[in-house]
């Protein structure tokens, strides 16, 4: 049975652009893609010394489990060039599992709904252009509610080249 999953994609290096199309034609693979947010520029969220992210939120359907989804995900980020530095640096492509169904997980390896969501504008903002009505199973509040309580100041739509 497939569930319905978003996916937080972010980007600050190379060709940001083409990060992102590469990423979604890769979890193309696995998922069935329903939905797609416009792209934002952003400013680095953890660490500031780096450059201005490009950050999206894709929906779909997908057979796998939360665990196998992420290590899909991680072979992405791999296959892409992504390597391991320091927490919030810099990368090619990150991929975040942001709610799968109602689900909630925690496992050592794995949060579902993403921990963050709530502090983040750059994932809030695309989550909301696609689902603003989507209910988190943990805190009971729309992703649109969540929004309105959080600084979105920094979050921009991105004008493509």
């Amino acid at each position: 049975m497939s569930e319905r999953v978003f996916i937080g994609l972010g980007t600050n290096l190379g060709d940001r652009q083409e990060n992102l199309a590469r990423a979604r034609e890769l979890l193309s693979e696995k998922l069935s893609l329903t939905a797609v947010s416009r792209i934002y520029e952003t400013e680095p969220w953890g660490y500031a010394d780096q450059p201005k992210f490009l950050n999206q939120v894709i929906a779909g359907e997908t057979e796998l489990t939360p665990t196998r989804l992420l290590d899909f995900l991680k072979r992405i980020e791999k296959k892409m060039g992504r390597e391991q530095t320091f927490r919030y640096g810099p990368r090619v492509i990150d991929l975040d599992i942001l709610f799968y169904g109602d689900r909630v997980v925690k496992t050592k390896r794995l949060e579902i709904p993403h921990p963050r969501i709530a502090q983040r504008a750059f994932v809030l903002v695309p989550l909301a252009e696609l689902a603003p009505g989507l209910v988190h199973p943990v805190t009971g509040k729309s992703v649109e509610e969540v929004k309105k309580n959080t600084d979105i100041q920094d979050v921009y739509d991105y004008k493509i080249n």
